[in-house]
């Protein structure tokens, strides 16, 4: 993948119940881009791990980041703008998904835990118990400066969520 690609890949990253697949479908459907939350990426293991309450290691997470990097090449080499959910709550994940794709823009949904297990809380069908939600900012290694993240706060409305993210993706606007 050529690191100067200008086909834009959108990776929204936060902590499960921040709003990401709520925002990544908006912000999709306003942008007219291809949407595609990092959940379904995950294999059939992973989400019973996740749903039996076991958070998922390392190792279960490499194949699951390895999927979600190649769909954002494949998007990119065919001049496909899109927008990705991912938790990617490690540097670690982050660089195996952003490295050196330049194409890549990364924002992260920030909230406190409060609001986001009251958000958990109110959420139906989900794989994703709100007793995960310890660990999820435990591992939380917020993005630093040098991974240029937009830092969007969730105690915005999701319409505002996505004008944010679109005011820096298309500043003339």
């Amino acid at each position: 993948m050529s690191a100067g690609s200008s086909t834009p890949v959108v990776l929204i990253m936060g902590v499960a119940g921040c709003g990401k697949t709520t925002a990544g479908e908006r912000l999709a459907a306003r942008m007219g881009w291809i949407f595609r939350d990092a959940d379904s990426f995950h294999p059939p293991e992973n989400v019973a791990k996740m749903s039996s309450g076991t958070p998922l290691d390392d190792e279960d997470r490499k194949p699951w980041l390895a999927a979600i990097a190649a769909w954002m090449d494949e998007r990119s080499q065919a001049g496909e703008a899109a927008v990705v959910t991912c938790s990617a709550l490690k540097r670690v994940y982050r660089d195996a998904l952003v490295g050196e794709r330049a194409f890549v823009r990364l924002v992260h949904l920030s909230g406190d835990k409060a609001l986001i297990a009251a958000r958990m809380a109110a959420r139906k069908n989900h794989f994703m118990p709100t007793a995960l939600l310890d660990s999820q900012f435990a591992t939380l290694e917020p993005p630093g400066e040098d991974e240029d993240p937009l830092v969007v706060p969730i105690t915005l409305s999701p319409d505002a969520v996505v004008d944010a993210i679109v005011r820096e993706l298309r500043p003339e606007a």
